[in-house]
């Protein structure tokens, strides 16, 4: 029988929940949680001899540390496969299942299998790295989720012959391998059969698809700055001390805004950024490098712009999805155009 371990993070190992997100690496004899189902299913072929649980923060903030940790634990053990999830749409979580996941595999050189839902971040992080089957957007999708992995899992342990990703089901990895059509036409024949299709503007499905990029047009040039109302925004995650608005991390679902009408600077120790994706030394220490305050404030005494405006707008932009980065930066554009802003300033790390 071969042997599965299984990587979840502290909710799903039955740890808490976001109070206990810097739980640390442990690893566990037997199933917890998912695991339950997992091995059920994996039956009679496999089974889950070990569960690993790391809290989603402790992975996201502490990474190489909690690498280093798991794949210690895994040194002495005897297992085939490594599965992590399912992740839903916990990006934090859909990450750390991709980081370990990727370590694991190169490490140890076995198949990894996890879940997650399309717009996850860790799918665009990961997919062409590892198996990842795309799964519902919430835990009430489990039991849709955990059969599709182990499905495949079992395929991978009798030695069946692996198909395409369209027809597995997994997120396609970019892989392209050599293959025979079963109708025996040739590749000039397909491509031309594929072009009079579309100049008939027929269904056809192409054999190398691209991938489509929505294209923002750059903003004309402000005139005359000495007029001009300047905003503050940015991904960095500088927040108020305390962090007010509990924006997350990484995988952000949140954004801030805050007063700074009578700042001339970002202090230290009343300002910080929770940034997950970079040491934070330097951005706690002054935060103005990252949200240059200090300097537009100095342009706007010299009367080389006109104002500041009197608000800076925060996020996180490690791990968040396209969607969610959308989305915010609609409601954030909305809000600077009803403050009649003239530019902004957008800055990262």
């Amino acid at each position: 029988m071969k042997k599965v371990i299984h990587y979840i993070n502290q909710f799903f190992g039955q740890i808490g929940g976001e109070d206990k997100a810097d739980f640390e690496p442990e690893i566990k004899d037997g199933v917890v949680g998912p695991g339950l189902l997992l091995n059920s299913l994996l039956a009679p072929d496999a089974e889950v001899t070990h569960t690993i649980i790391c809290g989603d923060n402790f992975m996201g903030s502490s990474k190489e540390e909690a690498i280093e940790r798991i794949l210690g634990f895994l040194e002495d053990k005897d297992f085939d496969l490594f599965v992590a999830g399912p992740a839903f749409m916990a990006g934090r979580y859909g990450v750390a299942c991709g980081e370990i996941c990727k370590a694991v595999k190169d490490k140890f050189g076995v198949e990894v299998v996890t879940s997650m839902y399309v717009e996850n971040p860790a799918v665009q992080m990961f997919h062409k790295d590892i198996y990842i089957f795309p799964g519902g957007n919430s835990a009430a999708a489990m039991r849709k989720d955990v059969p599709k992995m182990a499905t495949f899992v079992k395929k991978i342990i009798q030695g069946e012959g692996l198909k395409p990703a369209k027809e597995e089901g997994y997120f396609p990895r970019g892989i392209r391998h050599e293959a025979f059509k079963d109708s025996g036409a040739v590749g000039a024949d397909r491509a031309v059969e594929m072009l009079l299709k579309k100049l008939r503007e027929e269904e056809y499905e192409t054999e190398m698809p691209m991938p489509v990029i929505e294209r923002v047009p750059i903003a004309p040039a402000v005139k005359d700055l000495s007029r001009a109302t300047i905003a503050l925004v940015n991904t960095g995650g500088i927040v108020p001390l305390g962090n007010p608005d509990r924006i997350q991390s990484a995988s952000a679902t949140k954004w801030g805004k805050y007063d700074i009408t009578s700042l001339d600077s970002l202090k230290a120790g009343e300002w910080e950024t929770i940034h997950a994706g970079f040491d934070p030394s330097a951005a706690n220490a002054d935060p103005n490098v990252i949200v240059p305050l200090d300097a537009l404030k100095s342009l706007e005494k010299e009367g080389r712009i006109g104002a500041v405006h009197e608000y800076v707008y925060s996020t996180v932009g490690t791990g968040t999805t396209q969607a969610e980065a959308s989305r915010m930066g609609a409601e954030i554009a909305q809000q600077l155009l009803d403050a009649n802003i003239s530019a902004v300033i957008l800055t990262s790390t």
